[in-house]
Formats: C-alpha cells, sequence, structure tokens
C-alpha cells in the first residue's frame, strides 16, 4: 500500500476523476461534488502528473476519456463501489435503519408487495429496499443484508437461514379459462389442457413433468406448451386466460383468496424443501435486519 500512496497520493482525487469520467465533464463533475471547475481540473492534472499519463482528451468545450483513462476509470468504478458497499453494510450494522432484501421480482411482486402496508405499520422506523434479479446474488458483494433463497440450506454454507414457508405447488388458471374450457379435476384431466411453463434461466424450479411424476404420471405425456422464463409472466399469462401453471402457495395464495387465481386439482406437490430468509454466517446483523428477518419469518409461517 506504500506503492499506492506513493502512485496516488490523494483518495478524493481518485473520487473527483470518476465522476469527470462517468459524467465526461469537468463542470458536471464540480457541481454534483460542490467543487469549482477549476479545483476538477487541477485535481485530474495533478493525478496525470502523478501517473505520467494524461487521463482526458481536452477538447473544444468538452472532455473525454484517453484510452488509457478509459481502462484506469473502469479499475477506478468498481474500486470505489466496493468500497463504498462496503461502508454502506459497516454503516448500516453500527446506525441500522437501512436493509436490503435481495430476492426474485416474483417474490417481490407477489409475497412482499400485498405485505408492504403490515411492514410499514409493525416496523415503521425501517426503510426496506427490495433488490430482484433473476439469479441469487451474492449478498456480501452487493451489499444486502437478507436474501430469500429457495431450496437445500446445505448448498448454501456460507448464509445463516431461517425457514419462511414450505414448497408446496399446485396448479392454478385465471377464471376467464375456465369459462372457455372445462375445469380439471384430476391430474390425469390437466393434461388435456394448454400449459404454460416456466423455464427458470438460473434458479432450480419445479417443473411440470416433476409434478406429474408425483401424480403417477409419466413425465414424456406431458405436452408442450408456452415457455416463459420469468415467473411474473407466467401468472399473467395465466390471469389473462392464456392456459394453467403451477403455483407455489406462497406466492399465489392471496391471488386465489381474491378469486384472480383459481386452484385447480387437490393434488398438491410437497418437495419437502422450502424458502428461506438467509444472512451472511461472517458478518453480524444489524438490529434492524434482524427485526426484518424476524418478520419475514413470522408472516411467512402463518
Amino acid at each position: 500500500m506504500d506503492t499506492l500512496r506513493r502512485l496516488v497520493p490523494s483518495v478524493n482525487a481518485l473520487i473527483v476523476f470518476e465522476a469527470a469520467g462517468r459524467l465526461m465533464s469537468f463542470s458536471a463533475a464540480g457541481r454534483e461534488l460542490k467543487m469549482t471547475q477549476a479545483a476538477v481540473s487541477y485535481a485530474i492534472a495533478r493525478l496525470e502528473d502523478q501517473l505520467g499519463v494524461p487521463l482526458f482528451l481536452r477538447e473544444h468545450r468538452r472532455v473525454r476519456l484517453s484510452e488509457a483513462g478509459e481502462k484506469f476509470h473502469a479499475d477506478v468504478s468498481l474500486g470505489l463501489s466496493h468500497i463504498q458497499r462496503s461502508a454502506q453494510s459497516l454503516r448500516a450494522v453500527a446506525t441500522g435503519s437501512h436493509v436490503t432484501l435481495a430476492c426474485s421480482t416474483a417474490f417481490a411482486a407477489f409475497w412482499m408487495v400485498p405485505r408492504m402496508q403490515a411492514f410499514r405499520e409493525d416496523l415503521p422506523d425501517i426503510d426496506l429496499r427490495i433488490q430482484t434479479a433473476d439469479r441469487d446474488l451474492d449478498l456480501r458483494g452487493e451489499g444486502a443484508s437478507l436474501g430469500i433463497r429457495g431450496g437445500d440450506p446445505e448448498d448454501w454454507p456460507q448464509y445463516a437461514s431461517a425457514v419462511l414457508a414450505p414448497e408446496v405447488i399446485y396448479p392454478v388458471a385465471g377464471p376467464s379459462y375456465l369459462t372457455q374450457f372445462d375445469r380439471p379435476v384430476t391430474a390425469e384431466d390437466v393434461l388435456s389442457h394448454r400449459l404454460i411453463h416456466l423455464e427458470e434461466p438460473f434458479r432450480t424450479a419445479t417443473t411440470w413433468a416433476e409434478w406429474f411424476a408425483a401424480q403417477g404420471i409419466a413425465g414424456r405425456r406431458v405436452p408442450r406448451g408456452l415457455q416463459i422464463n420469468d415467473y411474473v409472466l407466467v401468472i399473467q399469462s395465466v390471469i389473462e386466460g392464456q392456459g394453467i401453471a403451477l403455483g407455489w402457495h406462497h406466492l399465489v395464495d392471496r391471488l386465489v383468496a381474491k378469486g384472480v387465481l383459481v386452484r385447480l386439482s387437490g393434488d398438491a406437490l410437497r418437495t419437502g424443501k422450502a424458502f428461506h430468509v438467509v444472512w451472511p454466517r461472517d458478518r453480524p446483523l444489524s438490529p434492524a435486519a434482524a427485526q426484518v428477518r424476524d418478520w419475514l419469518t413470522a408472516r411467512g409461517l402463518r
């Protein structure tokens, strides 16, 4: 680190450089950082002198990164973003009213959003940030306090976990679909209907073939149909009467209770797995994150 200190005497210069390179403007960087344009220009010039290469090309009324500047800017931006996330994480542990929950879009849309009013009433002093992604995120890397994961906790030894809901799956259809076609009563009946298939690109999800196999029906008999890689779109398609899909109970139970979806067949697949609230084992939870974890599990197991 002594070598780094000689190369870059001021960390502030890196912050100025990141802003100027991102905004492609010394004036805009100055406004963002509450500095004068002259101070930004001086910080950049001093950094260039220290490194021995021009980082910006000065053109008439504009600046742009040089080839060396582009490479350096990518590294500086990445490094500063990691430092920022780590600092935010440490500050959250210390002061702790902000909590980030990483989850799928489906969990956010069908489980969390309908319960947000209850969350605000129960935990009014906690600012919750919901971060969605199409794959399970690295909580440490993303600076998230908590995550939602489905499966076996043994597959994530780096995380502690608490059960949110068991995995229970059954077919669902929209009321408009059932006005056009006879309502299936048995699993055998479901075979003759239009099926909508979830094709998860990154997470593991139970398939129609597995659901039918649990009912004693060979997977080779399962018809193909509409295939969608986003569960929110799967459910939207079902609501619009496009076919029948598998419903994960903890996500669709409220839609069934409201009549937006209709549960078909009494045959439910209980996989023996569950959905969990997870958090890094090697990082203490802030009091606020612990409250959110306990709130999630209490609501999930109702």
